[in-house]
C-alpha cells in the first residue's frame, strides 16, 4: 500500500489525543504528576494504535514502539492489539490479530487482549472478532478490554450512572460471567476516572452495588500496580477494600505478572505489589503462574479464568 494511502488510513481512524485529556474526559483533576502520566497512558495508546493502523503489519509496528519508555510500552501493544482488530473487521482480512498475538506480541498477550476488547466498542456487533479466535482462558481479558472503554468513555453512563451493559454476553459464550469480567475493566478504568487517587478510586468503586465491588477493586488493583500512580497512599487504598483486600491483591498480582512476562518492570511496581500484595513483583508473578490452570482445562459452570482469580486471590489472602 502507497504510504500516502497508509497514512490517510492512520489519520481517518486515530482519535485525536485530546480525547485522552483528563479534563476532556471529566476525570478527577488529581495530582500535577498523577495527571501527567494518566494522560501518556492514553497518548502512548494512540500512538501504539496509530502504528497499527498505518503499516497493517505485527512485524513492522513492533520496531516501532521500542522506543517507547518501559513504564508505558505495554499500553502501546494494547493499542496495537486494537488497531489490528479493527483492521481485521474493515478489511475483511482477518489474520493481523493472530498473526500478532502468535508472534511479536506473544510478551505483551495479557494487554493484547485487553486491547481487543476495545474494538469490540468501536465496532459494530456483526463485525466483531469470533471468541474463539482468543486463547480459552484469556478471552475474558477482551471484555476486561471492553469494560474499561465503556467506563472511560461511556463514563456518565457507566460510572455515574452504573448502568449494566449486558450486550457482550452473548459473545463471551458464558452469559453468567461475562458482566462480571467487564466489571473488571470498569474498575481499571476507575484508576484513570479517579486520576490514580486511591481515595477517589474507593469512593467510585463503593458508588456501585455491593455485589459488583469485588470484581471492581481487583480492577482496580491491577490499573494501580501496573500504570502507577498514589504510590505512598496505596496503604489507604488497601484498608478501605476491607473485606475485598485480597481481590485488590489478585489485581495487583495480574498487573506484576503482565510487567514481568513482557519484561517492563518499572520502580512503582515493586512499591504497589509490597502494599497491596505484599510480595515483590517477581514473587507476585510467580504466583500467579503458579496457580494458572493447566492450558485446555475444560471450562466447567464456573470459567476457567475465574478459578484462576479465585485461587490466586485466595493464597494472596492467606
Amino acid at each position: 500500500m502507497h504510504t500516502s494511502v497508509r497514512a490517510l488510513r492512520r489519520h481517518v481512524l486515530t482519535p485525536s489525543t485530546s480525547e485522552t485529556h483528563v479534563s476532556r474526559r471529566g476525570f478527577h483533576p488529581g495530582e500535577p504528576n498523577d495527571r501527567h502520566m494518566i494522560e501518556t497512558v492514553g497518548g502512548t495508546f494512540l500512538t501504539g494504535y496509530g502504528h497499527a493502523v498505518e503499516t497493517g503489519d505485527p512485524e513492522r509496528v513492533v520496531p516501532l514502539l521500542r522506543g517507547t519508555p518501559a513504564r508505558f510500552r505495554g499500553f502501546a501493544h494494547e493499542g496495537a492489539a486494537m488497531g489490528f482488530t479493527v483492521l481485521d473487521a474493515l478489511t475483511l482480512r482477518g489474520t493481523r490479530l493472530t498473526a500478532y498475538l502468535d508472534g511479536p506480541g506473544r510478551p505483551h498477550v495479557y494487554m493484547a487482549h485487553v486491547g481487543a476488547g476495545w474494538a469490540l466498542a468501536r465496532l459494530p456487533r456483526p463485525l466483531w472478532p469470533r471468541a474463539d479466535r482468543f486463547d480459552p482462558l484469556l478471552r475474558w481479558l477482551v471484555l476486561d478490554g471492553y469494560g474499561f472503554h465503556e467506563a472511560y468513555f461511556r463514563t456518565d453512563r457507566t460510572v455515574r450512572r452504573r448502568r449494566v451493559d449486558d450486550r457482550p454476553a452473548r459473545w463471551s459464550g458464558h452469559p453468567d460471567y461475562a458482566p462480571r469480567a467487564i466489571d473488571q475493566g470498569i474498575g481499571r478504568a476507575l484508576w484513570f476516572v479517579a486520576c490514580a487517587d486511591p481515595v477517589r478510586a474507593a469512593d467510585l468503586v463503593e458508588g456501585f452495588p455491593v455485589g459488583r465491588r469485588a470484581d471492581l477493586y481487583a480492577g482496580v488493583g491491577l490499573a494501580a500496580a501496573y500504570a502507577g500512580g498514589g504510590d505512598d497512599r496505596l496503604a489507604a487504598l488497601r484498608e478501605r477494600a476491607g473485606e475485598h483486600t485480597r481481590w485488590l491483591a489478585q489485581g495487583g498480582a495480574f498487573a506484576a505478572e503482565a510487567r514481568v512476562r513482557a519484561g517492563l518492570e518499572v520502580p512503582h511496581v515493586a512499591t504497589a505489589t509490597e502494599i497491596l500484595c505484599g510480595l515483590t513483583p517477581e514473587r507476585a508473578a510467580r504466583l500467579a503462574r503458579e496457580t494458572r490452570p493447566a492450558s485446555g482445562t475444560a471450562e466447567g459452570p464456573v470459567p476457567a479464568y475465574e478459578v484462576w482469580r479465585t485461587r490466586l486471590a485466595e493464597r494472596l489472602a492467606r
